[in-house]
């Protein structure tokens, strides 16, 4: 990097923090905060919810896959993203928008108090708050392994230095600055994809390998099957399964695209805008990663670095500079968001249980300890990402695909098919049950069978059984022991229900019982 480079990226954190400063004067409360007031356009909220899938790990540990395997790092990752964003739309969208419309809630976890018990929300809250700082740690490690590569400033300073800006902008703006910055990163993005496609394709011209003729050359043998290596059939099946929890609102930051715009209908149309970003747009970033053996030959083993290799030797200064402006858009993109529904679980459904003095909280107390609870977030998730490389956590890549996608499905079964009619008699026991059994089976599959089978279990097993253990014992104890009282059903009506005369004519959640959800007080 160069002066000119320099300027690029300054120039870019400047922006961010100045659109985090904007979007402070339309944060007036809680709901502000955490869901935009159920005011954020269709457009916005599905370009939100694209940009805030991804990370700097797609240039690093999908950079890999895609340098040593070719395409199946697009058919096995973004596809099957794609395709569960899709059923998505119909079946999850419309009723995480009507948690906030009808039941005036603020958090994607709030609900369940009322759908199960106390027990289960503090459960899933806890459980999906510590997962997701080793998730958003994995992801400042990988944006601060790029900054080594282009900077050579080390990993701990480059984890502070993305993770403090992330910080300013989305604590002062909240989902507004979360997504108003996503729809700025997505411009940069785009502007930053095109250039290296094209300087990609223009560079196999010059060595006279054509644009579909790549494909023969022997650097790239077999680098055009769909499913090859570690990545096969079962794999995409289970990582399918899986992407249509995570990416639909098992993973909260999702979840709050959809809960910020006005109704229903306009949560639908934003699941759809992100599934067709989903299907096109990771072809036009992954095709340099596919043609990589042909231009660099990557340091590391999995070949991580690759990409990052690519950009610093076939890019001008000053474009350079704006493809590293692309990378941190797509990691700050996810990490604040991630943070803001941390944020959210936590002030709406796990400091009330602690603190008598939470439960008094108005709005202006409710937005200061929204912020300050994002700040705490970010920091705790930071110091996990200076370990990412230890023995415990290993690789990066490793920590996004096995801990991330195989704990999630025990967190998001209960949380996802509670909005269902379908598993209306799934109560409390069906999702404490089906919770820790899911987790119990993550470790076994993961650490002591892992350890006594020769070459240990294949990924695809490791990351899929505790979803599979977890989806089944659901079904399984909710029709043993159903558990759909009166109040549950009404809840699940509520959320069921398209017409809104007809919904209102259900109890409310405070109707519920003594746990119900209230609308926040007022100072």
């Amino acid at each position: 990097m160069n002066g000119l480079d320099w300027a690029v990226l300054i120039a870019y954190f400047g922006v961010m923090v100045a659109i985090g400063v904007w979007s402070h004067k339309r944060v007036d409360n809680v709901s502000d905060f955490f869901t935009a007031g159920g005011k954020m356009p269709w457009w916005l909220s599905g370009i939100s919810h694209h940009m805030s899938g991804y990370s700097a790990v797609m240039f690093t540990g999908y950079a890999g896959i895609a340098y040593t395997y070719g395409v199946t790092s697009f058919v096995t990752w973004s596809f099957p993203i794609a395709l569960g964003i899709a059923i998505g739309s119909k079946l999850f969208a419309p009723r995480i928008n009507r948690l906030r419309s009808r039941l005036h809630v603020a958090s994607p976890l709030e609900y369940l108090r009322n759908r199960y018990n106390l027990p289960t929300q503090q459960a899933l809250a806890w459980s999906g708050m510590l997962l997701k700082i080793v998730d958003v740690g994995a992801k400042w490690a990988a944006i601060a392994t790029l900054l080594s590569v282009f900077t050579g400033v080390s990993l701990n300073q480059g984890i502070l230095i993305t993770g403090a800006i992330t910080a300013v902008y989305c604590t002062i703006g909240g989902l507004w600055a979360d997504a108003l910055t996503e729809l700025g990163q997505f411009a940069i993005q785009l502007l930053a994809g095109v250039a290296m496609f094209v300087t990609v394709v223009l560079k196999l011209d010059d060595k006279n390998i054509g644009f579909f003729g790549a494909w023969d050359e022997p650097a790239l043998h077999g680098h055009g099957k769909p499913l090859v290596g570690p990545y096969g059939t079962v794999f995409l099946l289970a990582f399918l399964f899986i992407k249509l929890f995570e990416y639909n609102g098992g993973m909260l930051n999702q979840a709050q695209r959809y809960m910020a715009t006005n109704n229903a209908r306009e949560a639908e149309r934003s699941a759809r805008l992100s599934a067709v970003l989903w299907l096109v747009w990771p072809v036009v970033l992954f095709f340099p990663m596919w043609m990589s053996p042909l231009l660099v030959h990557a340091q590391k083993p999995d070949g991580s670095d690759s990409y990052a290799l690519m950009t610093e030797q076939l890019l001008p200064h000053g474009l350079l500079g704006l493809v590293i402006v692309g990378f941190f858009s797509h990691t700050m993109a996810m990490c604040s968001s991630d943070a803001n529904a941390i944020a959210a679980v936590f002030t709406r459904d796990v400091a009330p249980v602690l603190s008598a003095r939470a439960r008094g909280w108005g709005e202006r107390s409710g937005l200061i300890a929204a912020r300050v609870t994002t700040v705490v977030f970010l920091g705790l998730s930071m110091a996990v990402a200076t370990q990412v490389n230890s023995p415990t956590f290993k690789d990066i890549i490793t920590v996004v695909i096995k801990w991330v996608a195989g704990l999630m499905g025990p967190i998001a079964i209960p949380m996802m098919l509670g909005l269902l009619r379908t598993f209306r008699r799934s109560g409390p026991t069906a999702a404490l049950v089906s919770w820790a059994a899911g987790l119990l089976a993550f470790w076994l599959v993961n650490y002591p069978i892992n350890w006594s089978v020769d070459g240990g279990v294949p990924l695809q097993y490791q990351v899929s059984v505790p979803l599979a253990v977890s989806l089944v014992l659901y079904i399984l104890v909710g029709y043993l022991k159903p558990e759909d009282t009166p109040e549950r059903i009404a809840i699940i009506e509520r959320i069921n229900t398209d017409d809104d005369s007809a919904a209102g004519a259900l109890p409310t959640p405070a109707q519920a019982g003594d746990d119900a959800v209230g609308a926040p007080a007022k100072d």
